[in-house]
């Protein structure tokens, strides 16, 4: 990897990067270093490179063209056939880390932009800059140590570089995690001893105590960071401590659509990357409002898992159509006998005006997503041909599916169920001919049974009002969350 630093004082960059580790990987050609003096490029006569700012201010401005044609002759002589990345080292640019380094380190060159006096002519950045970067919110007298520091980071980085390959991604800041505490001989050093659980061989529990103590001083040192770590599995440990209220947000997260925004304490909010549906639970106003600081302006949708959270909700992003819910969770693994007098298959789209005439709560376009996905499912009874042609004239041919093709008899669509892009089963419908015949019951279980094959928790968010499903659930052995879910849009 190559790295041309451009800089007004080219010794002191080399000094500081040809030494130890970096140093060694430079003798074997794995890095290069190359220190571009911007003085080489001007046009004064003198060998200035700076002047007064226009709009007067104190302290003096590196000039652009100095500076434009040194990455110039850098970006002439790039033979990687890439776009050449240009890094402006600033306190205005974005703060450097470890995933920012991982990054940059699959690059084959990288240039570097070292800035001194009271900065750089904006119109040069402008033209040249790709990246503004920080190492940190203070000021230095110039940008050779903030580019030393990043060099020496993404190098680590570079395969080769360390002896050993784990090295670099086994030290702190790893998966948002400090380093754990490490000891070397003596065995005992003034009254120390070094912790027995390293001493003895079995190598299982030494990876587990190091995790441990990293985060534990993760979380007493670095809570930014610990915010970070593990977000899926520390908001599934939260979550599950009232299942029942939450296991649209389990099931979310453990079917793999979930970005987890933010795991707190005292509350969990993640985002559906299928819908962009926001998720949230917390345990008292302040914590919801703290979560919902994760939320971009732009957020249509939110399932509220208290109703203080549907109340910020409501205030913060002007929403005003609320449904109430109950959530009832199968919690059982067995699944259910399917013998029964319908014919059960997938809709398409073809279907779509049968289950946009019956279900108002999404518009055409999603249930055609829905649909296509082959996550509706139609119950069907067969008919004979007079059947199907009184249940035609009374119920009109262009909400009725069937599949007579002038046969003797005829399949009817009796009613459909689906699950929701988010996970819950849903969208239940019979037609009013084929009801108290156990199609729902039919649809459900079958729905159930294929929920469980996926490894999945079938789950159903009712309206209270609906009385009928409530019973349905209770029949099948759905268990009920004692507080309801609000979904706000």
């Amino acid at each position: 990897m190559r790295f041309h630093i451009l800089t007004l004082f080219p010794e002191m960059v080399l000094q500081g990067l040809a030494t130890s580790i970096l140093g060694r990987a430079c003798e074997k050609g794995i890095l290069s270093f190359d220190a571009v003096n911007i003085r080489d490029f001007t046009q004064d006569k003198h060998g200035r490179v700076d002047d007064y700012p226009y709009g007067g201010g104190a302290g003096m401005l590196m000039q652009a063209q100095p500076i434009y044609d040194a990455w110039r002759s850098v970006a002439h002589g790039c033979t990687s056939g890439r776009p050449l990345r240009v890094i402006y080292l600033t306190p205005q640019g974005k703060v450097f880390d470890q995933k920012m380094a991982r990054e940059m380190a699959q690059e084959e060159e990288l240039v570097f932009v070292c800035g001194h006096y009271e900065g750089v002519d904006e119109r040069v950045l402008e033209e040249i800059v790709t990246d503004r970067v920080s190492i940190g919110d203070y000021v230095l007298t110039g940008g050779e140590l903030a580019a030393m520091v990043m060099i020496d980071a993404i190098s680590r980085m570079v395969p080769g570089v360390l002896n050993n390959a784990q090295s670099g991604e086994t030290e702190s800041f790893h998966e948002n995690l400090l380093e754990y505490p490490q000891y070397t001989r003596p065995e005992v050093w003034r009254g120390r001893a070094v912790p027995s659980v390293l001493l003895g061989g079995d190598h299982a529990k030494v990876d587990a105590w190091r995790l441990e103590r990293s985060v534990e001083r993760t979380r007493r040192w670095r809570p930014d960071l610990y915010e970070r770590y593990d977000l899926p599995g520390r908001a599934l440990a939260y979550l599950l401590r009232d299942r029942l209220l939450h296991m649209d947000m389990i099931e979310n997260i453990r079917r793999g659509q979930a970005e987890v925004l933010a795991v707190r304490e005292d509350g969990v909010i993640i985002r559906d990357v299928t819908t962009g549906i926001y998720m949230i639970t917390a345990e008292t106003k302040d914590a919801g409002e703290r979560l919902l600081s994760f939320v971009g302006t732009q957020a249509e949708v939110f399932a509220c898992h208290q109703d203080f959270v549907m109340e910020s909700v409501a205030a913060r992003f002007q929403k005003s159509y609320v449904n109430e819910c109950l959530q009832a969770v199968y919690t059982r693994k067995q699944k259910f006998s399917e013998e029964t007098p319908f014919l059960i298959r997938p809709l398409t789209e073809e279907d779509l005006e049968l289950v946009a005439a019956h279900y108002e709560l999404y518009t055409k376009e999603k249930l055609c997503a829905v649909l296509r996905k082959g996550a509706v499912f139609g119950a069907f009874l067969r008919q004979s041909v007079d059947e199907c042609m009184k249940d035609r004239e009374e119920n009109g041919a262009d909400k009725i599916r069937s599949d007579d093709g002038g046969k003797i008899d005829s399949l009817i669509c009796a009613g459909f169920i689906g699950t929701h892009e988010e996970g819950g089963i849903g969208l239940l419908y019979v037609r009013k001919a084929c009801r108290r015949q156990g199609a729902a019951e039919a649809l459900e279980k079958f729905l159930i049974n294929r929920t469980l094959e996926k490894g999945w928790t079938p789950y159903v968010q009712i309206f209270p009002e609906n009385e009928a499903s409530l019973r349905l659930q209770e029949k099948l052995g759905f268990r009920f969350s004692r507080k309801k879910i609000y979904w706000i849009s």
